[in-house]
């Protein structure tokens, strides 16, 4: 596998939030779906920044409408509005194909008739701030035993995941919704699966 990028490892503050690997990931979920009475809720939201790599804002600002379409059917490209995403610039969220069973599954426990109603909302009926949402993915993290996760661990882990498959860091930066590819490339955790197939390369 080759990069055509440098790989930073880097210990700055993007660096601390933690990056998931797939048992880990499974951890969490199992525990949510075991002990959570909000658990669609919680996984989907959950799986918002692991499968698409959204922000922890992006996540909270979703609509009812930006997941379905006129036909009550699960988008695969979800439109955000730039008052959605970070820098005030609207961007295309591309749903894989185990996200559109998750959303699916979790509308099906949700009343969807006020298209303009937020998409996830909180015990008490409230739309998510993005710190009451980042409160709620550290308290899962944290149950599940997975110190240094943060509600950008999902996002993280998304990029370095890619990476690791070989997607080109412009996909990559298209992808996350940055600008600029070294803000990407800063998002990469290296790890030994990454420098086994370095030296393979030999």
């Amino acid at each position: 596998m080759l990069y055509a990028y440098q790989l930073l490892d880097f210990g700055d503050v993007m660096g601390q939030a933690k990056t998931i690997n797939a048992k880990e990931l499974k951890r969490v979920l199992d525990l949510i779906s075991a002990c959570d009475r909000h658990a669609e809720r919680n996984r989907t939201m959950l799986l918002f920044t692991h499968l698409c790599g959204m922000r922890i804002g992006e996540v909270c600002a979703l609509k009812i409408s930006d997941v379905l379409d006129e036909h009550d059917k699960v988008r695969s490209e979800l439109r955000l509005a730039p008052t959605q995403t970070k820098g005030s610039r609207g961007r295309t969220v591309f749903v894989p194909k185990k996200m559109l069973k998750e959303i699916t599954a979790y509308i099906s426990t949700i009343d969807i008739e006020n298209r303009n109603a937020t998409l996830f909302r909180s015990q008490k009926g409230a739309a998510f701030s993005s710190n009451s949402a980042t409160q709620l993915f550290q308290r899962l993290y944290e149950r599940a035993g997975l110190i240094g996760a943060t509600s950008h661990s999902g996002r993280r882990t998304f990029i370095t995941s890619l990476a690791q498959k070989g997607v080109g860091v412009r996909v990559l930066a298209s992808l996350a919704g940055h600008r600029n590819i070294s803000i990407t490339q800063r998002y990469i955790d290296v790890n030994d699966d990454m420098m086994r197939d370095a030296v393979d390369l030999i």
